[in-house]
């Protein structure tokens, strides 16, 4: 079922009347008020994506009844029902939102790399990897069973960095075949010593489903990688 977390619920009201009311509010002085009215504030964050749905009297209300143990307004069965459907309305809207979202990532992400493939010095393998050569090392090529040492940093074609092991101060250790497409066929391409700048299609990263928050569905994606050495 589609749960709200109660630590999350309060200050429904539209950004501009929040800041009209509160031009001449008095500060807080009480430890118990600041508590409570943070409480207040970070339930109103929680919620910004229903407000449309949510009338703030009767949020109010819910709130009062059930902190006061009065005898609640909807019954617990119907409660269950209506917050079932509820959830199936947000699941729906969220549904149609990341298609739109995907739809676009997808023109985006073929624009770019359109217009990369034509830099200099950038190369576009069968698969559609792009890859530009920042330092070319003379050791050996891992093949497919090994497991290689790398540094890398990954960022969205918008610059956003999602993760790096330089900042970790840590190398990354894992199988050649144990990492996105894209990833797995570039460790071939590079020998040990190199430093390549990937532009990676979504194809070959994380596809429609994503990543977490921070990769979204069908990007394209960024990695500077640095191959340090190949543990067999």
């Amino acid at each position: 079922m589609f749960s709200i977390c109660i630590c999350s619920l309060f200050l429904f009201i539209n950004n501009s009347d929040v800041l009209a009311e509160n031009e001449n509010a008095k500060p807080l002085e009480k430890y118990k008020d600041k508590v409570s009215y943070i409480i207040g504030t970070n339930i109103a964050k929680s919620l910004v994506n229903f407000k449309e749905e949510i009338e703030l009297d009767m949020l109010i209300d819910g709130i009062k009844d059930q902190f006061n143990k009065k005898t609640l307004r909807v019954a617990e069965e119907e409660a269950e029902s209506v917050m079932r459907e509820f959830s199936a309305k947000m699941n729906k809207r969220q549904r149609e939102k990341n298609k739109l979202l995907a739809k676009g990532a997808i023109e985006v992400g073929n624009k770019f790399l359109e217009e990369n493939g034509k830099k200099k010095g950038v190369v576009t393998t069968e698969s559609g990897l792009q890859y530009l050569i920042l330092e070319q090392g003379d050791g050996p090529n891992p093949e497919r069973t090994d497991k290689v040492k790398v540094h890398y940093r990954g960022t969205t074609i918008d610059g956003a960095e999602f993760d790096s092991s330089y900042k970790r101060g840590k190398p990354a250790s894992f199988p050649v075949n144990g990492v996105i497409k894209g990833w797995t066929e570039a460790l071939l391409l590079m020998n040990v010593g190199s430093k390549y700048k990937l532009f990676i299609p979504s194809e070959l990263a994380y596809g429609q489903r994503g990543a977490g928050p921070s990769i979204g569905p069908n990007a394209v994606l960024i990695f500077e990688v640095e191959l340090l050495g190949i543990e067999k």
